[in-house]
């Protein structure tokens, strides 16, 4: 049975959260991807945000001191994944592996597997730990969970327009988190692939993976990782805009396998499998995200994600509403 979580003592704003005023801006972008269209005005209300990702230390508190159980720790019950492979039917989660050498880009099986005892004590497989990644983003967090940690911390998810509006930064309709250029003055501002995806990548200031919180530099409201390293769970139900009859092109790096080893048919990823209400938009993109794949390490960029998926490259981070700050 899954633990109840309660919420932790009421808490003064944590040191590592940004107070936002609120405000107006325009959401979306015209020019990546259908997905992010129409540019819209949107109003929101004045928040607080964390100032980084959700570290693997601090998720470990968590369940320190509450016993939780992740979903990627329990075994599914079947009858929720009636034509799943049985051998899957087993705790675990879903991990990249690059694959050995060029691959066509049509089929996310060839860089994703379903990993059994992968969870986010163990990244890769039950016989990694997270021993030297304290200070990295937790993974192999499904949307439930994300949601318990809030709830305990005295914290929200963010919503769709929330998270976008904190990683614009105040800048009113730039491409990237920092601005317009990729590289200003050469210098590499978010762990995102670097090479060919699925085969090469020589790594990001010396990762390749996630990398601790913090290593690039922060956008002007003070938030680090915005964009890039992991995808970031959003409380918003995934859809496609208002006018849009699009789908979604190629996902980035997926949309990964949902967490029993399932991926929806490329192209159709926002309505290939369950009830629209079991999707969740994620936003920021990931150290998956490579410019010969797609360009997601966008505040604009976003996806839908299964809820009941746990991957090594989405996390979270959470924020305080209103009055509450």
């Amino acid at each position: 049975m899954r633990l109840t979580v309660p919420c932790s003592h009421s808490t003064p704003l944590a040191a590592g959260m940004v107070e936002l005023p609120g405000g107006s801006f325009l959401m979306g972008c015209e020019d990546f991807y259908p997905e992010e269209r129409p540019v819209q005005e949107v109003e929101v209300g004045a928040f607080a945000i964390d100032r980084a990702p959700v570290t693997v230390s601090q998720f470990a508190d968590f369940v320190e001191q509450t016993g939780y159980v992740t979903l990627a720790e329990l075994p599914p019950d079947a009858a929720d994944y009636p034509d799943a492979d049985p051998e899957l039917l087993v705790p675990g989660s879903a991990v990249f592996r690059p694959t050995p050498g060029p691959v066509p880009l049509d089929n996310p099986m060839r860089w994703w597997a379903y990993v059994p005892g992968a969870s986010w004590r163990h990244p890769w497989g039950p016989r990694s730990d997270n021993a030297d990644r304290q200070d990295h983003p937790v993974t192999h967090v499904a949307y439930e969970d994300a949601g318990a940690y809030a709830a305990w911390a005295g914290k929200q998810l963010p919503t769709e327009a929330e998270w976008e509006y904190a990683a614009r930064g105040g800048l009113r309709a730039s491409v990237f988190a920092w601005g317009d250029e990729q590289r200003p003055r050469g210098e590499l501002m978010a762990n995102h692939w670097q090479g060919e995806f699925p085969w090469l990548n020589t790594g990001a200031k010396g990762w390749r993976g996630t990398s601790p919180v913090g290593l690039f530099p922060p956008n002007d409201f003070g938030l680090y990782d915005i964009t890039g390293n992991v995808w970031e769970w959003t409380a918003d139900v995934f859809a496609l805009r208002e006018g849009q009859r699009q789908q979604m092109e190629r996902p980035c790096c997926g949309p990964g396998p949902d967490s029993r080893g399932e991926v929806p048919e490329p192209g159709n990823a926002a309505n290939s499998r369950g009830a629209a209400a079991d999707r969740r938009v994620v936003k920021g993109g990931s150290h998956l995200c490579a410019p010969n794949y797609c360009l997601r390490y966008r505040p604009a960029a976003r996806q839908p994600e299964t809820t009941d998926t746990s991957t090594s490259h989405i996390g979270f981070r959470c924020v305080i509403r209103g009055d509450a700050t």
